[in-house]
């Protein structure tokens, strides 16, 4: 088992920044991969960024050149970074794990709102 705890969400005006963390707990010797979806109001669940455990990085097409993931030296947590913020990034982030079992596990979530 895998747990995860987003932090780092909140209200920021268009063009600003912010910084997600997700700490995994539990089994994290496991974990291959971690990375973020988002889902915005009305909308499916989408990817945004993941970070494999050799260091590979995927973005979706909306995000790259704005956002960057990391891990931590640990490699038990996972960050985004989110420059040049835009209205349509609000969403609720979702952290997600996943194994080398190919289990994936989420968290929570933390809500992110950008005005304009």
């Amino acid at each position: 088992q895998v747990q995860l705890v987003e932090s780092g969400g909140g209200l920021v005006q268009a063009g600003g920044s912010l910084r997600l963390s997700c700490a995994a707990s539990g089994s994290i010797f496991t974990i291959n991969a971690m990375g973020w979806y988002r889902q915005a109001p009305g909308k499916q669940r989408d990817l945004t960024a993941t970070i494999t455990g050799g260091g590979t990085t995927i973005y979706a097409d909306s995000v790259r050149g704005r956002f960057t993931i990391s891990r931590g030296v640990a490699m038990n947590t996972a960050y985004l970074q989110m420059n040049s913020l835009k209205p349509e990034d609000t969403a609720v982030y979702y952290c997600y794990a996943q194994t080398r079992y190919g289990v994936h596990y989420w968290g929570k979530g933390t809500l992110v709102t950008v005005s304009s």
